[in-house]
């Protein structure tokens, strides 16, 4: 039985909807409610939800749009959003899909800058939040194991992932390196071992219905030299002109147009996610624009982890602040606010221009052995890196203290065994007893503990 003979499930509405289009906003909502964790855990709520649950995108076409937005500047959870909802409804699909996926965390970090601005200090809220963390430890290692368990077929495949992570790890090697080096292995892995050519039925193997979206069929929307400058101008027109209103409303010099030309450049850069150019914002922003001060951009990334929505939102409350504390003619909160949304506007309009100029490419290229030979193999090294980000999460959770070591060409991240935050590591393993074995939801681990993690910040355990 084929995904569409099932009466139970959804049908096309018309021939651009795959599902109807409402049903598809409620679930983008859903699934922005979870976003919590970096993109490791973002990613494995889209896995499991229209993977697993749904089955509206099959595993080999969900791994080969992660694929290619692995390799694109800004969040790649995100755009990964983008481009399943622009499969699954065209234009519309990628636009809703990607606004929701921020939406909530762009409300929530709003209301937590203000909080902080307007009472100088976040303890109860960061207590509350306290439990968030330590459970996206559990969350994020469940999407290593179920990203990797589709992925990684075979042992070739499994070796590249496990060399990927100890590049990240071990030797530092830049993010871009990695995944080009993926591509060149992915190509040679295909070419000297033909026993990786052929896909795996996935799908079929675990019996369940076929997903909606066929491994062969093509996206209605073709790639073309008029649709490609129709939207590339309509892009970088929406781009450029909240820009070009603060330049001419507030000048040149002013603390919008500086944050606005500073973020739209970030976005440009940002390979590898956001901790690949957190440092460079933060030295930035703290030493030579003086928005903030060290700490507070410290307390910025915890309460960016703690809320749903990628990582980088973090620059949302560093403009916060900075236009708060120069607000030029506007009022400290008008111009903290400004500032706020001017930020988050020009870091992600870049994620959906790049999606929608190089999805029907991609689309068209999957039949292609040798581009999907490199996608496999950038996939395959996407484990290491999740695994990676999780590494790195665990240890900036669980521990307060984490030193950079150099053992010749080694460059250690170690934390500091007597820094260990007992409260986070009771927490992260009660998540864990409750995803792994009693197989709790997302949402309801993430409530109990965020209740936990308030109980032992009153407590003074974390």
């Amino acid at each position: 039985m084929t995904a569409t003979d099932d009466p139970a499930r959804p049908r096309p509405s018309d021939g651009r909807d795959l599902i109807p289009f409402r049903q598809a906003l409620r679930t983008w909502f859903a699934i922005s409610l979870q976003t919590f964790g970096g993109p490791a855990g973002q990613i494995a709520v889209m896995q499991r939800t229209l993977v697993e649950e749904k089955r509206w995108i099959g595993q080999q076409r969900f791994n080969h749009a992660l694929s290619y937005c692995m390799l694109l500047p800004g969040p790649e959870a995100q755009q990964l959003a983008v481009y399943i909802g622009w499969l699954l409804n065209g234009t519309r699909g990628g636009l809703a899909a990607g606004t929701l996926f921020v939406l909530p965390g762009i409300v929530a970090l709003l209301a937590l800058s203000a909080l902080y601005v307007a009472f100088g200090t976040t303890a109860a809220l960061t207590g509350l939040f306290a439990g968030l963390a330590p459970a996206v430890v559990a969350i994020v290692a469940q999407a290593v194991w179920r990203v990797g368990r589709r992925s990684l077929t075979h042992i070739a495949h499994i070796t590249l992932a496990v060399a990927a992570f100890a590049a990240l790890a071990l030797f530092a090697v830049p993010f871009p390196l990695v995944i080009a080096a993926a591509a060149i292995a992915g190509w040679l892995i295909a070419r000297y071992l033909p026993s990786t050519r052929t896909l795996p039925a996935e799908e079929a193997s675990d019996g369940g219905p076929a997903p909606l979206i066929a491994d062969g069929a093509l996206h209605h929307e073709r790639p073309g030299l008029r649709r490609t400058l129709r939207i590339a101008a309509i892009g970088l027109a929406l781009w450029a002109a909240p820009l070009a209103a603060v330049a001419a409303l507030f000048g040149t010099g002013s603390t919008f147009t500086a944050q606005g030309l500073f973020f739209s450049g970030t976005a440009l850069v940002t390979f590898g996610g956001a901790y690949a150019v957190l440092a460079y914002v933060a030295q930035q922003a703290v030493h030579a624009y003086g928005w903030l001060t060290p700490g507070e951009m410290v307390r910025g990334l915890a309460l960016a982890e703690s809320t749903p929505g990628p990582l980088i939102m973090v620059v949302q409350f560093v403009a916060f602040l900075g236009a708060y504390r120069d607000p030029g003619t506007l009022t400290p909160w008008a111009a903290a606010l400004l500032g706020a949304l001017l930020t988050t506007w020009v870091t992600f309009v870049p994620c959906f221009l790049f999606i929608f100029l190089g999805a029907p490419h991609i689309e068209r290229l999957r039949g292609n052995p040798h581009i999907s030979a490199a996608l496999k193999g950038i996939t395959a090294a996407v484990v290491g890196v999740i695994a990676n980000l999780a590494l790195y999460f665990a240890e900036h959770t669980l521990f307060t203290t984490v030193d950079a070591v150099t053992f010749g060409p080694l460059q250690l991240q170690l934390p500091d065994p007597a820094t260990l935050r007992p409260g986070a590591l009771a927490i992260a393993l009660t998540a864990a007893v409750l995803i792994f074995r009693l197989r709790w939801s997302m949402l309801r681990t993430l409530g109990i503990c965020a209740g936990l993690g308030l109980t032992t910040a009153l407590a003074g355990l974390t």
